[in-house]
């Protein structure tokens, strides 16, 4: 090991003999004026810079090499261009105006490219844009990106859904590390806060060859918000009222940024009493606190980039059973559950001469409990009041501990050819320190090889990729007290060779076709295999099925995109196919009151799409119309429907950028309308569910203050106070609606 060290040592160190730098200018292709305040970003190692009132930059202490330059300013179109160094000139880079939003590079995909040069499609989303039209929770704003929902427990809980896949077949990353946090169940939150999250990245479809076991339906990538730049320091602080809940929310960060140490950190307190309907009454035990703490240290230099950031989330949700007690207290009523969240993260990257080393390592630790009833509720007269009782410990406890690590090799350039190589896995051990027994004491060991290759060709790029898993489950045997009833040890091991095939093309400068065949595969879960009992938070009798297989699938996409300066238009359409598919099968019995479940596998397929226009007709850049389109059909082998799939839907956004002057800035307006169809196509135990509409609106500026800047946003969500019920909530059974009417008012200020 201390010979692998010191070899990389060298390796890096070999890179400062050699010092070059990157000079030039960019320029509107136009009118060739400089374009000021372009970003220059170099990929390996991260390096940007901005350039001056003259159009000018200059990058310093760059080894002899191949670099990727990623050049981008508001209102122009991103580019990318190649370049070795050392440059027998200054570049001149012209930039095209365009109405199109200024791209980003993609973090979750591996060559880190932009959308507009990936093979496999890519949907990004900042949380500034979704927090305009009310997305303040992260499973609430993904909901407007086509192809995305969210099954929901009230205001507080939520889980994605990606084309009519969720809970275990979604896989979520923060911090650049797998999230692991009891995810089997649906009936707790993701854990994380929208606080100090930068943007989000959708991967829609089989994700195995990237992430391994339970990124078949796709991958939820959250990005950290960004350090500083070098030598300054921002200070921010933002405060929040929600009508409905009577909710209020404080958050505030400060990061500083040297020429290679970087420091950040920032803190969020919220808090909600039980939401209303559309009808006026409150969905009792529907509240929620939570605090969120994100922390990190940076450092860079020329041939090494270091991330260490630590995130602690807790938080304190109602579990609602109905609507009875009617209040606004804040105070815990049980059944309730509190989750504590920690995330330890250490990002690394070693840059060689013509190659690079990513090294990526996670420690979580999630602590679940839940808290019977123990409180009454009374009823005399007109009065509602709540008893709380001496406290009891909980009667679930579950301690989760998981070691990521993520390795990834980057050949050098051969040609035309990037090429990686990589070894992924885990280390997981639950244990249980409370009567009640969701799932038992286990360890699970996974290991994931991978290599993936890009091929570029002037208007065809293809990527392809194998990789090879396992894991082992181990669980202990355990007794169910109510049941009388003991579950046997288990010693699993599951493997699978997944693949995936792609190529995009530019059939016109304008006009791009991408075609992607993958399969993915998801090893089935503790909960799978071993349940046995009555679970409260789904009021369900769960028994599992030790002899469950994998679940394999293959999915085929198509997607085409036509842009201009007027507008951009765009079809997906997929083919999913999954062997084994594992489904909660309703027996007809009970036990200790509760309808018996068990856990089945049948053939499934899913299929359908998504589509989209955004107009924004020149010279009115100002000016924008959006509409998205998706639908998901998901059917049984034996044509029984699958549960649990989101109805067809169309939602319609208006948006102006409001003009700016010396003293207000980034303003915009916003109108939207979502249209939820009927969906008769219903599981085995679903019910149907009516249609629905709902309109939302955003309104928001920011003023200069000297050297400050001062936010300040409405937004509205469900403004005609519509009394409807998701096909995706797990209220439906109970006929508890959704949320009524909220009034978001937000004010904050940046230093």
């Amino acid at each position: 090991m201390k010979n692998i060290i010191f070899g990389l040592l060298l390796l890096a160190a070999g890179n400062i003999y050699s010092q070059n730098s990157i000079k030039g200018t960019v320029v509107n292709d136009e009118n060739n004026q400089p374009v000021i305040g372009a970003t220059v970003q170099v990929i390996k190692p991260e390096r940007n810079t901005i350039t001056d009132l003259t159009g000018k930059f200059i990058i310093e202490n760059l080894s002899d090499g191949s670099y990727d330059l990623v050049i981008s300013s508001l209102g122009f179109g991103t580019r990318t261009i190649k370049i070795e160094i050392p440059l027998d000139q200054d570049l001149v880079i012209n930039l095209s105006p365009t109405a199109i939003e200024m791209e980003e590079v993609i973090i979750s995909t591996p060559f880190h490219q932009l959308q507009s040069e990936n093979v496999m499609k890519v949907e990004r989303v900042t949380m500034e844009g979704l927090q305009r039209t009310g997305g303040n929770r992260i499973t609430d704003g993904i909901t407007q990106i086509a192809g995305v929902e969210t099954v929901t427990t009230g205001s507080s809980i939520g889980k994605p859904v990606i084309r009519g896949l969720s809970s275990n077949r979604v896989l979520v990353y923060a911090q650049g590390v797998r999230l692991e946090n009891q995810q089997f169940g649906d009936e707790h939150g993701l854990g994380l806060s929208s606080s100090g999250i930068e943007s989000v990245e959708v991967i829609k479809g089989p994700a195995s060859l990237l992430y391994g076991s339970d990124a078949l339906g796709g991958v939820l990538y959250l990005n950290p918000e960004r350090f500083a730049p070098a030598d300054s320091t921002v200070v921010d602080g933002e405060t929040s009222y929600y009508s409905n809940t009577e909710g209020f929310e404080a958050n505030a960060g400060v990061k500083t940024s040297g020429d290679k140490l970087k420091f950040i950190f920032r803190g969020n307190f919220a808090s909600h009493v039980d939401y209303e309907t559309g009808d006026g009454e409150r969905v009792t035990n529907t509240r929620f606190t939570e605090y969120d703490f994100k922390t990190g240290l940076g450092f860079r230099n020329n041939s090494y980039k270091g991330d260490l950031r630590y995130n602690l989330n807790s938080n304190t949700s109602g579990i609602p059973e109905e609507i009875g007690l009617q209040s606004t207290s804040r105070t815990k009523l049980e059944p309730y559950q509190q989750v504590a969240n920690h995330i330890l993260s250490f990002d690394n990257s070693f840059y060689f001469e013509e190659s690079s080393l990513d090294v990526k390592l996670g420690y979580l630790f999630n602590n679940r409990k839940e808290f019977e009833e123990a409180h009454h509720e009374e009823e005399t007269g007109e009065e509602h009041e709540e008893h709380e009782n001496e406290e009891e410990g909980p009667a679930l406890e579950m301690h989760l501990s998981t070691l990521n690590y993520d390795v990834k090799y980057h050949f050098p350039d051969r040609g035309k050819f990037e090429t990686i190589i990589g070894l992924q896995g885990m280390f997981q051990s639950n244990k249980n320190l409370a009567e009640e027994i969701l799932i038992p004491d286990a360890t699970t060991t996974d290991v994931g090889i991978l290599g993936t290759t890009h091929y570029h060709l002037e208007k065809v790029d293809f990527q392809a990729g194998l990789r090879y898993d396992f894991r082992r489950i181990s669980a202990e045997a355990y007794e169910n007290h109510e049941a009388e009833t003991e579950v046997a040890a288990l010693d699993r091991n599951f493997n699978s060779y997944n693949g995936a095939l792609g190529v995009k093309v530019d059939l016109t400068s304008r006009f791009t076709g991408r075609l992607n065949l993958a399969s993915g595969f998801r090893a089935p879960n503790l909960a799978e295999l071993t349940s046995y009992g009555s679970h409260h938070g789904t009021n369900r009798f769960e028994i599992g099925n030790s002899a469950l297989d994998n679940e394999q699938n293959y999915q085929l996409d198509l997607a085409l995109e036509f842009r201009n300066e007027h507008f951009e238009i765009f079809t997906n359409a997929f083919y999913n196919t999954i062997k084994n598919y594992i489904f909660l099968d309703p027996t007809g019995e009970f036990m200790n009151e509760d309808p018996v479940f068990e856990y089945q596998q049948n053939d499934a397929e899913l299929y359908g799409g998504e589509a989209g226009i955004h107009i924004h007709p020149h010279p009115l850049d100002w000016l924008h119309f959006e509409s998205n389109y998706e639908l998901v059909i998901g059917k049984q082998e034996n044509g029984e429907y699958l549960p649990l799939i989101p109805a067809q839907s169309v939602l319609n956004t208006f948006w102006v950028e409001l003009p700016e002057n010396d003293i207000f800035k980034e303003g915009y307006a916003s109108l939207s309308l979502k249209s939820v169809f009927e969906q008769n196509r219903t599981g085995y135990f679903e019910s149907e569910t009516s249609g629905y509409s709902l309109l939302n609106a955003g309104l928001g500026t920011s003023v200069i203050l000297d050297r400050a800047l001062l936010d300040f946003r409405i937004t509205g969500t469900n403004l005609l106070n519509k009394t409807y019920i998701s096909h995706l909530s797990r209220l439906k059974p109970e006929g508890i609606p959704n949320m009524g009417r909220n009034i978001i008012l937000s004010a904050g200020i940046r230093f």
